[in-house]
């Protein structure tokens, strides 16, 4: 299932040399597999992130391992130096498996 994602870079503006924040967040349930369905009784299978990977310009510069206690929708926070134009790919996995990615271009000014 494709999930819903968001890269957010801050500053907006920066150049060459400057180190941002970037925050990943998705819309993710994080289900522990601990969960009750109050209407059914059962439990709620779990599906959580379990790894997120950072590319920039086709090289990681971090991986995060994740564990399912994390609370839903969670946001990842790192910190990068802008090394010139490029791309920035933030791939996760999660326990079933499946892998999403997504990516944004980054543009420094000056």
């Amino acid at each position: 299932m494709e999930r819903k994602s968001l890269i957010k870079i801050k500053p907006k503006k920066y150049k060459n040399g400057d180190v941002v924040k970037i925050n990943f967040m998705v819309m993710h349930p994080m289900e522990t597999g601990l969960r009750k369905d109050k209407k059914t009784g059962k439990i709620v299978p779990a599906q959580y992130i379990n790894n997120v990977k950072f590319e920039y310009n086709g090289k990681v510069i971090t991986t995060i391992n994740v564990w399912e206690s994390l609370s839903a929708n969670p946001v990842f926070t790192i910190y990068m130096k802008i090394d010139g134009p490029g791309e920035l790919k933030v791939t996760f996995t999660e326990n079933t498996g499946e892998v999403n990615e997504t990516s944004t271009k980054i543009k420094p000014k000056g």
